[in-house]
């Protein structure tokens, strides 16, 4: 296994314009390498926000098109949220974890346990005077996939494809940078055996990889208005991996917490 990598560079890349349905997310990020003077080269990972990839996919819902059932009505009178909106969350979970007044913890389809299900409106734009919403990919680790290979046959180069999004921590305030979907880099390194400098064998450790390169690249990304959703990252060492992100899921079995 590759040791860490004593220096990285990132670059967020100029360019990039409003996302819509159907965009061409490899030219995308190839236009704006060009515009940002970055040369993909082999082993490099680009990171795009998670909005991007659920516009280009059309992952919009308009609002008003949303019948909120029982539970959701039950939900919304908790969280004092919109109750169209909290059918949506509904409708991409499977569990709710914690539901009290402005907050909505829910287990995602997909396996994050996360706020609202990732359903968002921030830098959603109406359309024809219509509020809509955002979803999730419907399997980021599949977009991660065939962005990789789209930018290979391309470029001609091999790269890792990570897709992060911001979530809340338990126990911390703020959000952080977590991966959602992943290709070629592994979502989890596994240090059980290696020596520590002392040589004693590490017994616990395992390093969530996509999750500090996540976190790196939303520090360029940003939270609001700043429009740098695509970030190119070098220097990184591991062994490729098709493993995807599901990978850094702890088990219910082993959730202490819930």
């Amino acid at each position: 296994m590759p040791a860490p990598s004593p220096r990285l560079v990132l670059q967020a890349l100029d360019g990039v314009p409003e996302v819509l349905p159907g965009t061409d997310l490899a030219a995308l990020v190839l236009d704006a390498c060009a515009a940002s003077g970055w040369t993909l080269q082999a082993g490099d990972c680009v990171a795009l926000a998670q909005k991007i990839v659920s516009k280009a996919e059309g992952r919009f819902v308009f609002v008003d098109e949303v019948r909120p059932g029982a539970r959701a009505l039950e939900l919304a009178a908790v969280c004092r949220k919109d109750p169209r909106l909290v059918e949506l969350v509904l409708s991409e979970s499977v569990d709710v974890v914690r539901a009290v007044p402005g907050v909505l913890i829910t287990e995602h389809r997909l396996g994050h346990v996360m706020a609202n299900a990732g359903v968002d409106q921030s830098n959603v734009p109406a359309h024809d005077g219509r509020e809509r919403a955002l979803l999730l990919p419907r399997d980021p680790d599949a977009s991660a996939r065939a962005l990789a290979r789209s930018i290979a046959g391309r470029a001609g180069v091999g790269v890792s494809v990570l897709i992060n999004d911001s979530f809340g921590r338990p126990w911390r305030e703020g959000v952080c940078g977590t991966a959602i979907g992943v290709y070629g880099l592994p979502a989890l390194r596994d240090r059980r055996g290696a020596p520590d400098r002392e040589g004693r064998p590490m017994q616990v450790t395992q390093v969530a990889l996509a999750d500090e390169i996540a976190a790196a690249a939303s520090a360029l990304m940003g939270q609001a208005d700043e429009g740098r959703p695509v970030v190119a990252i070098r220097g990184l060492a591991f062994d490729p991996s098709a493993a995807g992100v599901r990978a850094v899921f702890r088990p219910r079995a082993q959730d202490l917490f819930r």
